[in-house]
């Protein structure tokens, strides 16, 4: 009877699916790695458990080519700058420090034209996965194989903020608003200000076909950055920046307003009731958040114009 219980116990335990049968055995694992259960609570238990603690695989699945963009948004930063080759490494992770052990398998990725930092996750994703597997599969051998990371080429990718979603229309150009967009939209509009209320602009588009439109209104009005007009048959506010123009289909001020609904409630009144003011004095206007206290909820920003 004993030599029945302790099977049953051992077949509980072992297979992990409540109760088992007195007669079930679960099959023993012949090689690494083991699941391992600890029990333990007094100091001499905890100098076992931390030397298992010290010898574990941790291993961190990172969607750059380590140790370019080292941090926790490094597809983000990929997409703001530009960079038309990423990838994913396989790394392994040291005691109390991120994204700075070594590399046990890294493979490159074309970033596709224009695309967004939401459909890059995507991909990368599934590359990761896979790549994962293919660790596992070997992990004695890829351990084997693992290599420190250079110590040229670092770079730091730190967490999205509100602040970086602030478009800066004096110094950016039209194709770094564009990547902030397909950078952050997805989490976060970019922002400005009219008149002194904050703007989130939506659905930006590019307005590389508007040459001559362009040329006009720069000549009309002095290319000043921030300028912002109606383009009635595209149906959308053309926006002057640094360099070039840019496209936004809808906004939101107190609600979400399409181009049209911005430019017959805010803009052409505007126009109306200013119409001895120069055309660029009617424009967005650079928003910065600055942090001017903190709580035990968090950092409480502000909003001003420059």
């Amino acid at each position: 009877m004993r030599g029945r219980i302790l099977r049953a116990w051992r077949g509980r335990w072992s297979l992990g699916r409540g109760y088992a049968s007195g007669a079930a055995e679960a099959p023993r694992r012949e090689k690494p790695p083991w699941r391992v259960l600890f029990f333990g609570t007094d100091g001499f238990a905890a100098e076992t458990l931390l030397a298992l603690q010290a010898a574990r695989g941790v291993l961190n699945v990172h969607p750059s080519c380590l140790p370019r963009w080292r941090g926790p948004a490094p597809i983000i930063h990929t997409v703001l700058h530009g960079d038309t080759v990423t990838g994913v490494t396989i790394m392994q992770i040291k005691p109390k420090r991120f994204d700075v052990g070594p590399i046990i398998k890294q493979e490159t990725f074309n970033v596709p034209p224009c695309c967004s930092a939401k459909e890059l996750e995507s991909m990368l994703s599934k590359l990761g996965a896979s790549m994962l597997i293919a660790v596992l599969q070997n992990l004695p051998e890829s351990l084997r194989n693992k290599t420190e990371q250079p110590k040229e080429g670092v770079t730091f990718a730190p967490k999205a903020s509100i602040a970086m979603s602030c478009i800066q229309w004096e110094e950016q150009t039209s194709e770094q608003i564009l990547r902030m967009h397909r950078a952050l939209g997805a989490m976060m509009p970019l922002q400005t200000l009219w008149m002194g209320t904050t703007v989130k602009l939506l659905d930006f588009v590019e307005v590389e076909t508007l040459h001559d439109h362009n040329d006009r209104l720069a000549a009309e009005n002095g290319n000043v950055p921030g300028s912002v007009f109606y383009h009635k048959q595209l149906q959308t506010l053309v926006i002057c920046c640094k360099e070039g123009w840019v496209g936004v289909k809808a906004v939101v001020l107190k609600k979400k307003l399409t181009a049209a609904d911005f430019y017959n409630g805010y803009l052409h009144p505007w126009f109306q009731q200013n119409s001895k003011m120069t055309p660029g004095s009617c424009r967005f206007q650079t928003l910065k958040l600055a942090p001017v206290k903190r709580s035990r909820q968090g950092t409480v920003l502000h909003a001003h114009n420059t």
